[in-house]
């Protein structure tokens, strides 16, 4: 096996011209596709984040309280002794906040919108503060300045609610104005409250349109609820992708402690309300989910960056098999000699056609490593850059305002692997070929 490798390796410094070209040619399309799998992943990691800071933990024990059979309140009683059970029985348990559900119209002077409401208590939302970046004046009052206005302290004040730049700007307010909050309550009347913008928050993709804080005492008070009332207990784990294992597990602590669970139903909790109000049963039901069933009406951009990616590396190989196949095609006409001479000395078939795969192998492995290690550095050049995204469009899919890009090892592993089986795949004919020539007549072709 040495001996073929030198004899690979020797041919593709003869041909020093069309190996320079291929090994250019598959170096740069390996790291076209390691910077287009970073952008995937970069736009997963930041979907997680976001979703995880805005709108869900990783896992999530809820529920639905229903006072009758035609209600649908996203309600959990008894919050205390449900977080006592969490916190006694999560795996790999990092923390637990609870928040305020609701949905309800943000109404200002100028105009109004529909927006999910969450209860916080701001002094327990460390990872929130962390995440959230005030917003320029600019970016949501036309002409505005540059100043940062309001503090996110002050989302501890009864009557606090935190808007997104977006949801300031379509509402016209600022930091000091009063909206008017309208819900629905269970029997069915309306209650109205009164809320101080007391911060502005950039903007953090999608999810941050419908997205709005406000106390967690202001949202009971709106709904009038009793203190051991909540939303949901929102469970972030030290490691998320054991979120499915987890809720599974305290699926079976809750049942075992007497208390009812929903099938697991993989939707956003206002997608639920029709589907609980049509339910024959009333009373408590927790509802567990993880982070990726609260933000599942986003799934389609996963599915699209997953999709494009996918497309790319058949498009891609495509043109390697082409490429590599017309390559080795011309090494053979060149090499008919040469080939007879080896057969004619008693090299085999197998051999012989050995020798070619092994040559592609090489070309293959060499040039993919060297693309993916070049669009590994690319990808963190590019990160370290922090490069603005100015599109609000763009911005609103990647889910941040600048370009974020994640390489993992199994990224680097993949992209070389994969490309060094097409390139070997795609020399498998033309090396087929070569082996099969009879020794006489190929000695005697004209090289």
């Amino acid at each position: 096996m040495g001996m073929l490798i030198q004899i690979a390796a020797r041919n593709l410094v003869k041909a020093r011209l069309r190996t320079l070209f291929l090994g250019s040619a598959l170096t740069l399309v390996t790291a076209l596709l390691i910077l287009l799998l970073a952008l995937s992943q970069g736009v997963t990691d930041t979907m997680i984040r976001s979703a995880t800071t805005l709108a869900s933990g990783h896992v999530n024990v809820a529920g639905w309280f229903k006072a009758k059979v035609g209600d649908s309140a996203p309600l959990v009683t008894q919050r205390e002794k449900i977080r006592k059970i969490v916190e006694e029985n999560t795996p790999g348990l990092d923390f637990v906040v609870d928040r305020g559900r609701g949905w309800g119209r943000v109404i200002s002077d100028t105009s109004s919108l529909n927006a999910g409401l969450t209860g916080i208590d701001i002094d327990t939302e460390a990872r929130l503060t962390e995440t959230l970046q005030l917003a320029e004046e600019s970016e949501y009052v036309e002409g505005g300045s540059a100043e940062l206005h309001g503090k996110l302290e002050d989302m501890a004040r009864p009557d606090g609610m935190l808007l997104f730049a977006a949801q300031a700007k379509r509402l016209e307010v600022r930091v000091g104005d009063v909206v008017t909050v309208t819900v629905e309550l269970m029997s069915g009347a309306r209650n109205t409250a009164e809320f101080t913008v007391v911060a502005i928050a950039k903007d953090l993709g999608m999810m941050s349109n419908w997205s709005v804080f406000v106390n967690s005492a202001g949202i009971r008070k709106l709904y009038a609820l009793s203190d051991d009332v909540t939303g949901a207990l929102e469970i972030h784990l030290e490691d998320h992708t054991k979120a499915t294992e987890v809720m599974k597990h305290l699926t079976g602590v809750f049942e075992e402690n007497g208390y009812e669970v929903m099938d697991h139903d993989p939707q956003a909790f206002f997608m639920k309300f029709e589907t609980v109000q049509g339910e024959d049963w009333t009373g408590q039901k927790l509802d567990l989910t993880i982070w990726r069933d609260e933000v599942s009406y986003m799934s389609w951009l996963l599915l699209l960056i997953d999709a494009g990616a996918f497309l790319l590396m058949v498009i891609l190989s495509l043109i390697i098999a082409v490429g590599i196949t017309n390559s080795m095609m011309m090494s053979v006409r060149e090499r008919t000699s040469e080939i007879g001479t080896l057969r004619a000395i008693g090299m085999s078939r197998s051999r012989v056609l050995l020798m070619f795969l092994t040559e592609s192998l090489l070309l293959g492995l060499g040039s993919t490593l060297l693309g993916g290690l070049l669009g590994m550095g690319l990808a963190y050049g590019l990160n370290a850059a922090a490069i603005p995204v100015t599109s609000t469009a763009v911005r609103l899919i990647l889910m941040s305002d600048t370009l974020h890009l994640v390489v993992t090892p199994g990224q680097l592993v993949l992209a070389t692997l994969a490309f060094s089986i097409v390139a070997s795949l795609a020399a498998f004919l033309p090396a087929f070929r070569a082996s099969r020539l009879q020794p006489v007549k190929a000695i005697q072709h004209a090289s």
